[in-house]
């Protein structure tokens, strides 16, 4: 730090270059701490702030007897202002940090947050690489009164929304910063490891298996998974030359795993279905898993969804319709806040329900699913309570964000027609990393020339069910 007297005299001689009408050089940004937070209003300490990821490399050791992993994380990235400091979002304990190939100090400011100071101050722009070392017991540890990770002792799946990647590697856990992955899993001998992307490379010890995934398009840190035990795998090619492997538990029983392979084997049929009206699929692998744990829920992992056992595997097209819809509305296109949840789960809603009701993706089936859900929903007041544009962090997998989320999309195209319906959605794909329902609402107008404003507050904010007017989607405009 200067003393006054330094001061006094560097003053001095800016003054006097100023005179002799030189310019004095500009003082280099103060270096801060970055924020402990990346400003989401549902989850203040959901990612941080002043650093943007580009990869995450991922190398662990899963003892799944003991319930015990041990592993580093490397984070490649890129200073967005001078950093004196920087935080992570990690719960497990921390053995080793290095920066740029330094040993950095770290603290925890609180159970969530790992503070790394770097040796030297990071500037503005840099990129540097960010060594975490890392053991422990994921399945000890709870945040948000939630237990987020799934496992036993022959099974573990790392899945879970809007939180998981906290318990099994430090990142900046928000939507809003995507990266690459590059996941390694050891396991001992004889089990499987599977994760996100393309199978790179498979090494066999006298004891141990590391399975290397790699996933080269950018994804949120959430939707990053790996599943380890025993699994019964199976490979192939989509119609249009995608590799995919499917995983489905050896916990399961014989009859009920036959279903899941079979279940799993229609993702490319249900990818195909979706390519005719949203594009070309966006990832350069796909498939899915099956896990035996008692997930109580699916989850659209990018390229490789997880699905829990189904009383009846025939019956699954909707919801593997759904998860796969995820791939573009959730994962190609992520929200830009939790709040705005309902770009992901209406949508998906959506494409599942007009799949159960026939795989039909004609105006006309939408419009007859539409009003037999509508008269189906009925007055009840609780359904109609929830603003699904803003629905609380409390309710954001609530059915309502689900159902009615659906029946708002299927009421648009109705309103806007089906010209403009498609139209919208293939904008709202194209070069979009993440979006917010506001800028969805000002787009849809935009495209159809009208003013949607009623007609997005009545299915999204009102607290009672929509009125059967054209103004609603609810009737066909007059032709």
């Amino acid at each position: 730090m200067r003393t006054p007297l330094v001061r006094r005299a560097a003053a001095f001689v800016a003054v006097g270059a100023l005179a002799l009408g030189g310019v004095a050089a500009a003082e280099p940004p103060t270096p801060t701490v970055g924020a402990a937070g990346i400003g989401d209003p549902y989850f203040a300490e959901a990612g941080n702030g002043g650093y943007d990821v580009t990869s995450y490399r991922i190398s662990h050791t899963m003892r799944l007897k003991t319930g015990r992993l041990r592993g580093q994380t490397q984070i490649r990235a890129r200073a967005e202002q001078a950093l004196r400091s920087f935080n992570l979002d990690f719960l497990l304990p921390v053995t080793s940090v290095t920066v740029n190939g330094v040993k950095a100090r770290f603290s925890r400011p609180s159970k969530h947050e790992l503070r790394v100071t770097p040796s030297t101050v990071l500037a503005a722009g840099a990129s540097f690489r960010v060594v975490v070392g890392y053991r422990g017991k994921p399945g000890e540890y709870r945040w948000r009164g939630e237990r987020a990770w799934l496992a036993d002792k022959h099974e573990v799946v790392a899945m879970g929304e809007p939180q998981i990647a906290a318990w099994w590697f430090p990142s900046n856990d928000h939507p809003r910063d995507k990266a690459t992955f590059d996941i390694s899993i050891r396991v001992p001998r004889g089990q499987q490891a599977i994760a996100n992307g393309r199978l790179v490379s498979k090494k066999k010890t006298r004891h141990w298996t590391t399975w290397r995934w790699r996933a080269k398009e950018e994804m949120a840190p959430y939707l990053a998974f790996f599943a380890a035990g025993h699994f019964e795998l199976e490979r192939g090619r989509t119609s249009d030359g995608t590799p995919w492997v499917n995983a489905v538990s050896e916990q399961l029983r014989p009859a009920s795993r036959r279903g899941a392979l079979k279940f799993l084997r229609r993702t490319p049929s249900v990818i195909a279905w979706l390519e005719r009206r949203l594009g070309p699929y966006p990832f350069a692998d796909a498939g899915g898993v099956v896990t035996s744990l008692n997930t109580g829920f699916a989850l659209e992992n990018q390229t490789r969804p997880t699905y829990p056992e189904l009383y009846d595997w025939r019956h699954g097209g909707g919801l593997l319709a759904h998860e796969l819809a995820h791939q573009w509305f959730g994962d190609l296109v992520a929200v830009q806040n939790w709040r705005d949840i309902w770009l992901n789960e209406g949508f998906a809603g959506y494409f599942g329900d007009l799949y159960d009701a026939g795989r039909s993706l004609s105006a006309e089936s939408s419009a007859v699913m539409l009003s037999q859900r509508w008269q189906w929903l009925g007055t009840d007041p609780s359904f109609w309570a929830v603003d699904i544009a803003n629905p609380g962090p409390k309710q954001l997998f609530n059915q309502q964000v689900y159902v009615r989320g659906a029946l708002a999309v299927a009421a648009l195209r109705q309103r806007i027609g089906d010209h403009d319906f498609w139209r919208l959605l293939r904008s709202w794909l194209t070069g979009r990393s993440h979006g917010s329902v506001a800028e969805f609402e000002a787009l849809a107008a935009e495209i159809s020339g009208q003013d949607l404003d009623s007609f997005f507050d009545a299915w999204l904010r009102a607290d009672r069910r929509p009125a059967k007017t054209v103004e609603n989607g609810l009737v066909a405009p007059p032709t």
